[in-house]
């Protein structure tokens, strides 16, 4: 497996490989902001939109075939008073990538990455109940609260979202 800071200077295929396991894990049902019937038009539209905000770092884990097959992105915060914080956002792996060690490849780029950016407080939510919670406790991320009926999954259902923080 791959793990690739990438650029602005990205293609339209790394749209496209992105757009495909963003519309994959919304078919698995994977509260991350989209609802049902996410086509690959708009994940595309959405990938390019989300590529080019400034402040925000994005990395791709290619498999050995050359396909992308996850994701996460880390959004640095800019206020004079918060530069030692950032946000982790989108990790997405692709339903037949996981178990194979690509999120946890992702989140070791990005947090090694946020360190050497002077980034010693790291946030993040998830949906409460998620394997992802499991996978950030086991990367030493600390569950800081609970907030009931704050997203909707894909499906349309109220989720509980838990909220995380890790120190670098």
């Amino acid at each position: 497996m791959r793990i690739e800071l990438l650029s602005a200077d990205r293609s339209t295929a790394v749209e496209t490989g992105l757009a495909a396991v963003l519309v994959d894990c919304v078919a698995g049902g994977a509260s991350i902001g989209f609802l049902d019937g996410l086509g690959d038009d708009e994940a595309r539209a959405w990938w390019r939109r989300a590529l080019s905000e400034p402040e925000t770092l994005t990395w791709a884990a290619w498999n050995d075939d050359g396909r992308i097959v996850g994701a996460v992105r880390l959004t640095l915060a800019t206020q004079p008073n918060a530069r030692h914080r950032a946000e982790v956002a989108k990790l997405v792996v692709h339903r037949d990538a996981r178990g194979l060690g690509c999120a946890s490849a992702l989140m070791s780029a990005l947090e090694e990455a946020a360190g050497a950016l002077g980034r010693r407080v790291l946030v993040l939510d998830t949906q409460t109940g998620s394997l992802a919670v499991g996978l950030y406790q086991r990367r030493g991320w600390e569950r800081v609260g609970t907030i009931e009926d704050f997203a909707a999954t894909p499906d349309g259902r109220l989720a509980s979202t838990t909220f995380m923080t890790k120190r670098l």
